[in-house]
């Protein structure tokens, strides 16, 4: 008989995930169907988003060859049935206090760093390049994990040395640009390019720097399509973004810039975002969505 989710101890809310204690070395990593977006979490819900994020985690945990946070499968039994097919068992590990930006393509906040310095997070790059470029090689462009209502600041690789020191600065950095090749590759096969994407590492009891939180979802990543990318446009996306495009235009009628919190999200919108969560997920995986754990 599966416990249920009362039975555990609640540690944490973040804008999208519940943590739960379930012993001393294993947690209960629960993902709603919450989203936000320019540092809110939104009115409005996305169905099934946390089975979704959860799937793509999965999926990409298996394909990636570096250790994880994972202490069972996605049908554990210590996993309450309330939230089966949206929470994992993982292992505890003492997080680190740096966001693992990945960087193949020029787009988002880099490119608001660029276009200020011309470079990304004291990166040098080349003039003349623009929206959606692509890099030569992929850059690790750290930034600091911000509480809910704080902004995620982009900060250099000196300052990854200052908060972790020498050695873990490097392994963090040499761990998020294998990890992100790794899914990349994967994804053009399947005709999505990963344009960024974010990681979160912790260290367990003997030192072991460790893949943790989620990997490679529509939440943490920008997904643009393969067939229609060009150079010097905003790509049409199949993550998060494409609700930030909707805050951030006319029809919204909100000011990013002001103090009054997004407003509810269109049931188009809604939609249309659970739609291309899912999509991302059959077309990188191979796997049909319907098939997923509490379908």
């Amino acid at each position: 008989m599966r416990p249920a989710l009362s039975d555990y101890q609640h540690l944490a809310s973040g804008k999208v995930r519940e943590l739960y204690r379930i012993d001393d070395e294993h947690l209960l990593f629960v993902a709603t169907d919450r989203i936000s977006a320019y540092d809110y979490v939104l009115d409005s819900q996305i169905p099934d988003k946390g089975r979704i994020l959860t799937a793509m985690s999965v999926f990409f945990f298996d394909l990636i060859s570096a250790p994880n946070h994972l202490a069972g499968p996605p049908d554990d039994e210590r996993i309450p049935a309330e939230v089966l097919g949206r929470a994992l068992v993982v292992k505890q590990l003492k997080m680190l206090p740096v966001e693992c930006v990945a960087r193949g393509y020029l787009t988002g906040s880099g490119l608001l760093d660029y276009q200020a310095s011309g470079s990304v997070c004291g990166i040098p790059l080349p003039p003349g390049l623009g929206e959606a470029s692509k890099f030569d090689e992929p850059l690790f462009t750290p930034a600091t994990k911000a509480d809910i209502g704080e902004h995620d600041e982009n900060i250099s690789f000196a300052h990854v040395i200052d908060l972790v020191g020498p050695q873990l600065a490097n392994q963090l950095k040499e761990r998020t640009l294998q990890t992100y090749i790794q899914g990349a590759d994967h994804a053009l096969t399947r005709g999505i390019i990963i344009a960024d994407t974010k990681f979160e590492f912790g260290v367990d009891d003997h030192g072991n720097v460790v893949l943790a939180d989620e990997v490679f979802t529509p939440d943490s990543s920008r997904y643009w399509r393969a067939e229609s990318y060009r150079q010097g446009v905003v790509q049409d996306s199949f993550d998060k973004q494409f609700v930030r495009n909707w805050l951030t235009g006319p029809d919204s009628g909100w000011d990013r810039k002001g103090d009054t919190p997004p407003p509810p999200l269109p049931e188009e919108i809604v939609a249309a975002t659970r739609d291309r969560y899912i999509e991302a997920y059959e077309r990188i995986s191979g796997l049909r969505f319907d098939d997923w754990i509490g379908a």
